[in-house]
């Protein structure tokens, strides 16, 4: 793969000097209305519905999508879609039924929904909680795999430079508020959507050329269905006695139907509607922007597998047909994880450094967004409430700029050696099985508490504790303990030798026994019920606009057709 040229450097330069200059223009243009802590964390009501979308995409496309999901595409197929296709229905979901919950109660963040519901101890154990996960998971293995891409697409050698340069970038844009960070992510989602097009463009004209069609991107597209029938299928069967290793590792990653019956939309659900990183994007306008802007990301999220899983699978062909043998291979190991950087190398001078420029804008975003995430839990549940109550706006504002740069530099830190071992793994899954850890122990405890009125605190810690108890049960002891194969669950012989439970049918039943412990323990909890603090929920909160009717059911019909396309 050729390593960047002076044309392309050129071309990221003049994206870095867009995002910046537009960026400080948007922090000089609005700093007269930065008047409290809330505008810097939440940029309330300074955000328009395209900005909101713009931004829900931008924070959560990044290097996971890029490089996980593109590893993912060659070695999966297309069926790794489901996590874009499905998390179009449940940002449905959370435009029509969550949002106005929020934005009715006037939540700004999840601890903060969690104390007005349940008490200060649960908002103060999952503020702690969401910070170290934020942190130690998500920020950390952005940016490591981030500075992987960048560093094997700019020729290689330069990890630690590229780790500390995307750092200092996300923390300029990140200083400047939430505003500032909603308004440079249009001109992120615009770079890393053209790149990703024209380099899933070119891997297909490349694929079509490769067997003699000429540069034509639909012979290319078709020939991908040709050679590769197998990684064009949505639903993967369940492995039977003469199932190879290969298929029975596919299947663990994406369980066939059992992934829809629960884990899949567990893991959209609680992503998208109950993670501080994500909702705080809409939680500072009114619920027409907020909603029109969630459907506006619903319709983008259809066009990811376009920018990200397509050129895994081209990588794939291609290299089952002798191309890319050498550009797959890190120290000499092969990784699926190299799949996007292998199919970059085939773009003109140039258009490389507009690819470079795509991802590195889906990085920035996504490290922006996160950083302003623990800054704002940080400093609104922690700091506020427990460390300084008489502090000022200003102060405020302060502390949340240096939790920023304490975060970030914490990242840089665990990322210097990979500490924590993310290079040998599958970036997206490692995200993706990290989290689920806690997404069905969490998710519960705010569904039952934005429906059930008789859900009380010491249910919702119980729930709490013990799903991410049976979270760890399921994973690593249950196949030992009750067997392999039980009416609950099939555990599966893996590449390491050991037998595993599908983590999304682990995420499935966790979350069904974790809703079985919190109703159980609100009913027997009578003093507790007795004092629920209930959400303000009424029947006209949830009524949908002929408008919003039409982009919902449009965005229905376009992932039905989806689905039946590649069953």
């Amino acid at each position: 793969m050729n390593s960047l040229q002076t044309l392309d450097y050129f071309v990221f330069l003049i994206y870095f000097l867009l995002v910046a200059g537009y960026g400080f223009w948007i922090y000089r243009k609005k700093k007269s209305a930065q008047s409290s802590a809330t505008d810097f964390f939440l940029a309330e009501g300074q955000l328009t519905w395209w900005a909101i979308g713009a931004s829900l995409i931008a924070s959560n496309i990044s290097a996971e999508q890029f490089i996980g999901m593109s590893g993912n595409g060659f070695k999966l197929g297309i069926a790794i879609s489901a996590y874009e296709w499905i998390a179009a229905i449940a940002l449905i979901i959370v435009a029509v039924f969550f949002m106005p919950i929020y934005l009715k109660n006037r939540i700004f963040t999840m601890p903060q929904f969690l104390k007005t519901r349940y008490n200060e101890t649960v908002a103060m154990i999952m503020a702690i909680f969401w910070l170290f996960l934020y942190i130690f998971v998500n920020l950390t293995s952005i940016l490591y795999l981030g500075t992987i891409a960048i560093d094997n697409l700019s020729g290689g050698g330069h990890f630690h430079l590229i780790m500390i340069a995307l750092a200092i970038f996300a923390l300029v844009i990140t200083l400047g508020g939430m505003k500032v960070i909603g308004y440079t992510d249009v001109i992120q989602v615009l770079v890393l959507i053209a790149g990703g097009l024209i380099t899933s463009y070119i891997a297909l004209t490349v694929v079509s050329e490769k067997f003699g069609y000429g540069k034509d991107f639909i012979a290319g597209f078709n020939q991908l269905m040709k050679s590769a029938p197998d990684h064009f299928h949505m639903i993967f069967d369940k492995p039977g006695p003469n199932t190879s290793p290969a298929q029975v590792n596919h299947y663990i990653s994406l369980p066939g139907l059992a992934m829809l019956a629960g884990g899949m939309w567990i893991a959209n659900l609680n992503y998208w509607g109950c993670n501080q990183y994500i909702t705080q994007r809409a939680l500072g306008a009114d619920l027409k922007t907020a909603r029109t802007g969630i459907l506006f990301s619903a319709f983008l999220k259809l066009l990811m597998p376009l920018l990200v899983v397509l050129p895994g699978i081209a990588a794939y062909v291609l290299h089952q047909n002798g191309e890319l043998q050498q550009q797959m291979l890190t120290n000499g190991v092969f990784r699926e994880d190299n799949a996007y950087a292998a199919v970059v190398g085939f773009l003109p001078t140039g258009l490389r450094g507009l690819s470079m420029a795509a991802l590195t804008a889906a990085i920035v975003a996504s490290l922006a967004g996160k950083s302003n995430s623990i800054s704002t839990i940080y400093t609104l549940d922690i700091f506020k409430k427990y460390l300084k109550k008489e502090a000022t706006e200003n102060t405020m504002v302060k502390m949340g700029r240096w939790a920023v740069v304490i975060s970030l530099i914490i990242a840089i830190l665990i990322n210097w050696q990979d500490s924590l071992g993310i290079g040998t793994k599958g970036g997206f899954e490692f995200i993706q099985k990290y989290t689920g850890y806690i997404s069905p122990a969490i998710f519960p405890v705010f569904l039952l508490g934005f429906f059930w009125k008789k859900t009380t605190s010491k249910a919702a810690i119980s729930g709490i504790i013990g799903g991410v108890l049976l979270a760890i049960l399921f994973d690593k002891y249950l196949p030992g303990i009750a067997g392999h194969d039980t009416f609950l669950y099939t555990a599966f012989l893996n590449a390491d030798g050991y037998y595993e439970i599908p983590f999304l049918v682990q995420m499935g039943w966790v979350f069904f026994f974790t809703m079985f412990i919190i109703i159980g323990v609100s009913w027997l909890d009578v003093p507790g019920r007795s004092k629920a603090n209930a959400m303000e929920v009424d029947a006209s909160m949830f009524k949908i606009s002929l408008q919003h009717w039409a982009l919902i059911i449009t965005i229905l019909l376009l992932v039905t057709m989806l689905y039946i396309r590649f069953w």
